[in-house]
């Protein structure tokens, strides 16, 4: 038998919504990430990079598990922003600088999926080389 090293990548993460179609509608359509498939009894499969995206609808008197932050990397923070408002997305907060490191900067908005869960799109922006010796 081998040594377990640890995990090797987060697979799948699952979140718990109240209405199934209304939550696949939000994740396929709003925020553009890919659908897999469905599957009984109240599931839909979703992909972000190497992560599959679980949507489990809750059953009748299931009490509501929040899903924690997901933060989404996106390319360009401020087209995403841009096209999830026009997508009717709901942000609690604009892009804003989190923090400056040596060769990046990080930037982060906050929005909420129809269930109230809490995302993040989060972007590294590299510094020229002129930014980064003012550090």
């Amino acid at each position: 038998m081998g040594v377990f090293a640890g995990p090797l990548a987060v697979g799948q993460l699952a979140i718990p919504v109240a209405n199934l179609e209304r939550a696949l509608v939000f994740y396929r359509d709003v925020l553009g990430l890919q659908f897999l498939f469905q599957a009984p009894p109240g599931l839909a499969f979703l992909k972000c990079g190497e992560v599959r995206i679980m949507l489990a609808q809750k059953q009748q008197g299931e009490p509501g598990t929040p899903a924690g932050v997901i933060y989404y990397r996106v390319a360009d923070l401020d087209a995403a922003y841009s096209a999830l408002r026009s997508r009717r997305a709901t942000f609690v907060d604009e892009p804003h600088l989190i923090a400056r490191l040596p060769d990046h900067e990080l930037w982060m908005v906050f929005l909420r999926d129809p269930d109230d869960h809490l995302l993040a799109l989060m972007a590294e922006r590299p510094l020229s080389p002129a930014d980064s010796t003012s550090l």
